[in-house]
C-alpha cells in the first residue's frame, strides 16, 4: 500500500514559482487501471489562489508581449524538444492517470511535440497585411495583436495535446496564460508545465492552478482582468462560459463534444469500415470527442456489416494499459465509469437491443479498475436517449438506413455536429454526404476520429462556438486586428 510520502505532491505554479495553494489540501489523482494506486496529489485551490494567478498573468503581459514574435516562437522551441527528451516519463504518468494504453500515450506526447514546433514556427511567419489605401501618399496595413489575458481549462481526455494545441498559439501569439486543466489528469498536465519552466518561460507568462471546476474554473472564467477564455468540456459548463463571457464582451472558445456518424453504404469496402469504426469507437475507450457513437448502414449490407463488427470486436483485449497486448484501457475514472454503465442500461430500457458486450469486467486485475467490455447496441433508433447523447465510453449505437438520403437525415438528427465519416465508393455519394451533412471535421473512408495540427478544428450546432481550433485559424482567436493608417 502507498504512504502520502511516496507520492509525489505537484504544486501550482504561479509567477514563476510552484507554491502550495491557500487552502493547504490536496486532491488525489487516481490510476484507473489500479484504483488504489495514487498517481500524484495535486493543489485543492482556492479563489485567493487564483486571483494571484490572473494578477501574475496581467503583470508580465506588456513585456511579454514587447519580447517579440520570433522570441517567443523561439522559447516554444525549447519547451518542444524537452518534452520530447522526457516523452516516456509523460506518457507513462498519462497512462497511469487517465487509464488510455501506453502506445497511444505516446503518440498523443508525440504529437504534442508537433504541436509544438508548429507554433513555434509561427515566430517568423507574417501578422499582419498590407492593404492599398484610397490616399496614394498614405500606407495602411494590418497587425495582430495579443488579447492580454487568456484563461485555458482543458479536459481530462487528452492531457497533453489539449493543453498544448491552446497555450501554443497563446504564447506565440504574444498572450499570457491561466491554464486549469482536469485534476482526473493534472499530474501529467504538470509535467507538461515543467518542460515550459525548464526552457525558461518568463515571468508570469504562463500560470498553472489545480482544483475544483466550480470554484477555481468559474473564478477564472469571472475575472474582470481575462481577455478571453478557450474552454474544452461539457455543454453545461460551457454554456457558462459563454454566458460569462458574453455579458462582459470578452472573446470565448468553446469545444463541447459530439455524437459522431459514420455512414456505411451498399458499395462500401466493408472490411476497412468495420477497421475504421472499431478504431473510432473503442480506442481510449470511446472517451474522445470525435470518437465514433452511432453507425448509420444501409440495409442491404446491414447484417454483413453486423457480423464483421461483432467478430472484430471479440479480438478487443482489455485491461492495463502499460501492459503489452493491451489494445483498450479503462474508463477514466468511475464516475465516467457510472456514467457508461447508466447510459447501457438507459438503452436497455428504451429497447435497444444489446447484442455484445455491456458488462463490467471482473475478477483478478479487473476487480482493481473501471473496466467495461466494448459496448454494441443493435435496432436503435435516432430519438433514443444513447442516439442522442454524448455517452463518452465504448458504446456503438447500430442503426439502418434505406439509402443515403435517410442516412444523412438520420446522422443529422442530433443537436451535435462535431465530426462525421463515410464508407462508400461512389464518388456521388462522397459528395453528397459533403455538401449535407452538418460537421465541422467531414471525412471520407476513414474513421470519424482523426484531427490533423495542422488543420482548422471545430464542430457545428452545440458542438463548438467561437472561432476554430488549431492550424492557422487559431490566430483569428488568439489576436485582434488593428488596422494602421500612416499619412505621409
Amino acid at each position: 500500500m502507498q504512504t502520502v510520502s511516496e507520492v509525489k505532491i505537484y504544486k501550482n505554479f504561479i509567477d514563476n514559482e510552484w507554491v502550495d495553494s491557500e487552502s493547504h489540501e490536496t486532491i488525489k489523482s487516481i490510476n484507473p487501471a489500479q484504483k488504489n494506486e495514487v498517481v500524484g496529489y495535486l493543489q485543492k485551490s482556492t479563489k485567493q489562489d487564483l486571483e494571484k494567478a490572473v494578477q501574475s498573468a496581467h503583470k508580465a503581459k506588456k513585456s511579454w508581449r514587447k519580447l517579440g514574435q520570433a522570441a517567443r516562437g523561439q522559447l516554444l522551441f525549447k519547451a518542444a524538444n524537452l518534452i520530447e527528451e522526457n516523452l516516456d516519463d509523460i506518457a507513462e504518468t498519462m497512462t497511469r492517470e487517465m487509464g488510455k494504453t501506453l502506445p497511444e500515450a505516446k503518440g498523443e506526447t508525440a504529437r504534442g511535440v508537433a504541436i509544438l514546433r508548429y507554433y513555434a514556427g509561427e515566430g517568423m511567419r507574417k501578422n499582419g497585411d498590407v492593404i492599398p489605401s484610397s490616399d496614394q501618399d498614405a500606407l495602411m496595413f494590418t497587425k495582430r495583436v495579443p488579447l492580454g489575458v487568456v484563461g485555458i481549462i482543458t479536459p481530462w481526455n487528452f492531457p497533453v495535446a489539449i493543453p498544448i494545441w491552446k497555450i501554443a498559439p497563446a504564447l506565440v501569439y504574444g498572450n499570457t496564460v491561466v491554464f486549469k486543466p482536469a485534476t482526473e489528469a493534472a499530474v501529467t498536465a504538470a509535467k507538461v508545465v515543467e518542460c515550459f519552466v525548464k526552457a525558461g518561460i518568463p515571468e508570469g507568462v504562463l500560470n498553472f492552478i489545480t482544483g475544483s471546476g466550480s470554484v477555481i474554473g468559474q473564478a477564472l472564467i469571472d475575472h474582470p482582468l481575462l481577455n478571453g477564455i478557450s474552454f474544452t468540456g461539457s455543454e453545461t459548463v460551457g454554456e457558462q462560459v459563454a454566458a460569462s463571457a458574453a455579458a462582459r464582451g470578452i472573446k470565448y472558445q468553446l469545444e463541447m463534444g459530439g455524437k459522431n456518424p459514420v455512414i456505411v453504404t451498399k458499395d462500401a469496402d466493408l472490411d476497412a469500415a468495420v477497421e475504421a469504426v472499431i478504431s473510432g469507437s473503442f480506442r481510449s475507450t470511446g472517451q474522445k470527442c470525435t470518437a465514433t457513437s452511432r453507425v448509420i448502414v444501409e440495409t442491404e449490407v446491414y447484417d454483413q456489416f453486423k457480423e464483421k463488427l461483432i467478430q472484430a470486436t471479440e479480438n478487443i483485449t482489455v485491461g492495463d494499459g502499460l501492459k503489452e497486448g493491451i489494445w483498450m484501457g479503462p474508463c477514466a475514472s468511475e464516475s465516467q465509469f457510472n456514467t457508461v454503465k447508466r447510459y447501457i442500461e438507459q438503452g436497455k430500457q428504451e429497447g435497444a437491443s444489446l447484442i455484445y458486450g455491456g458488462e463490467q469486467l471482473t475478477g483478478g486485475d479487473y476487480d482493481n479498475g473501471f473496466y467495461i467490455i466494448p459496448t454494441i447496441f443493435d435496432e436503435v433508433t435516432p430519438d433514443m436517449v444513447i442516439a442522442q447523447e454524448e455517452i463518452f465510453g465504448p458504446v456503438i449505437c447500430l442503426m439502418k438506413a434505406a439509402n443515403l438520403d435517410e442516412a444523412i437525415e438520420i446522422a443529422n438528427y442530433t443537436k451535435y455536429g462535431l465530426s462525421a465519416s463515410i464508407f462508400t465508393s461512389n464518388i456521388g455519394s462522397l459528395l453528397e454526404f459533403i455538401d449535407e451533412i452538418d460537421a465541422g471535421l467531414v471525412r471520407i473512408n476513414a474513421e470519424s476520429a482523426g484531427v490533423e495540427l495542422q488543420a482548422p478544428f471545430g464542430g457545428m450546432k452545440a458542438s463548438s462556438t467561437g472561432s476554430r481550433e488549431q492550424g492557422e485559424a487559431a490566430k483569428e482567436f488568439y489576436t485582434s486586428i488593428k488596422t494602421i493608417f500612416i499619412k505621409g
